[in-house]
């Protein structure tokens, strides 16, 4: 049981959350606005739909590569996470998924809860490969099907604009894969083809793809015209503030992801991303020729950027829970309400990390947060 201004699909509420074996039974107290109180702030875990690495290692090690990286995670709020592959040789990419399959059966303490995989790459645009390695080709049916048999792939992200990928969309989505758009060098009819053939998405909005022009709205300018969801990298370094905002007015669902490597949670300094060396400095993590190569993103930073830039806190946790959560369809994570795994943050009022609960049990501890997650007897 914990205590504080919970966050339920409802609303603010003052009062106990409690759990039983793993799972949300009761919410107890009454409507309250948080701004009045300075008890803890009590919200639904973080779920990232797309990371690559964290705490030294990177997703296409393989190996216990996806274990370091969600122990890594879990001190920063996410609570569950799609371990995001880079465009590699098919055989490599079948090495890794072999490996994060049997990570993902294998019950890990302290981490986050992975979800699957989320497959970037390689059926992008040779022409629009950011960091990405050059082994981008256009996606046959029976290849994916092979990977598809090795590991729980949830997300792939493809450029529409390839060969072949509007009857690849379909079939991705009668296997019950998401599909988002991204690395495109597509115009704005073929990304608004592309979701009329299913594709649900877009991979780190503005991003690595066409821009928006008011003679040629690219890709870009789809996904403002069109999508319901897209994801978006809030570290105030890839999407200035204002293109956010401008996103946030017409994608209803546009939700947070990290983009993160395996310099998030590391200090400066080298670091790998695929067969990519990149450079953490300056808060950023970038290629030898200062090509924006992933992130050091957090998801509690994410958090706190997105209240910066003027979002009220209910709305910025949703588009970091919540709203992934939906578009993935999972429906007893990113909340919490009844029924729902007890996936909880403890954040004190400036926003800060007090505590991290994955299934009710505590995976991670700031100094702050015995005191901060205590219930109290009395009714205060």
């Amino acid at each position: 049981m914990l205590y504080g201004n919970v966050l339920t699909p409802q609303g603010w509420r003052l009062g106990n959350i409690v759990w039983r074996e793993g799972r949300i039974s009761a919410i107890e107290g009454e409507p309250v606005d948080p701004q009045t109180n300075d008890r803890p702030r009590l919200l639904p875990g973080f779920v990232d739909l797309h990371v690559h690495g964290g705490g030294g290692a990177d997703a296409m090690e393989g190996g216990d590569a996806a274990a370091t990286l969600a122990r890594t995670h879990a001190r920063f709020g996410t609570t569950s996470l799609l371990v995001t592959t880079m465009t590699a040789p098919q055989s490599e990419i079948r090495r890794v998924l072999i490996d994060i399959d049997r990570l993902i059966r294998t019950p890990l303490p302290h981490a986050s809860r992975l979800l699957g995989v989320h497959l970037e790459g390689p059926y992008i645009n040779p022409g629009k490969l950011g960091a990405q390695p050059p082994y981008a080709h256009p996606g046959v049916i029976e290849e994916v099907d092979e990977l598809l048999a090795l590991a729980p792939i949830r997300l792939l992200t493809l450029a529409p604009e390839l060969a072949g990928h509007f009857e690849l969309i379909r079939h991705l989505r009668s296997r019950g894969v998401r599909v988002q758009m991204g690395h495109s060098l597509g115009s704005y009819e073929e990304g608004v083809a592309g979701l009329e053939h299913g594709a649900q998405g877009f991979t780190h909005l503005f991003n690595a793809m066409t821009g928006l022009h008011h003679r040629k709205p690219g890709m870009v300018g789809a996904a403002l015209a069109h999508a319901e969801y897209a994801e978006i990298i809030p570290d105030l370094l890839h999407v200035h503030p204002g293109a956010i905002r401008t996103a946030l007015r017409c994608i209803p669902y546009l939700y947070g992801v990290t983009d993160s490597t395996a310099a998030a949670g590391m200090p400066d300094g080298e670091y790998r991303l695929g067969e990519q060396h990149v450079t953490k400095c300056l808060g950023g993590v970038r290629l030898a020729d200062g090509t924006l190569a992933g992130s050091t993103l957090t998801m509690d930073q994410a958090l706190r950027n997105l209240v910066k830039i003027g979002l009220d806190l209910e709305d910025a946790s949703k588009r970091l829970s919540r709203y992934p959560a939906e578009f993935l369809g999972e429906r007893d994570i990113g909340r919490l309400d009844v029924g729902c795994r007890a996936d909880v943050l403890v954040m004190d009022p400036q926003l800060n990390l007090d505590a991290v609960y994955v299934d009710g049990e505590c995976v991670h501890t700031a100094a702050s947060a015995p005191s901060a997650a205590a219930a109290p007897q009395e009714t205060p």
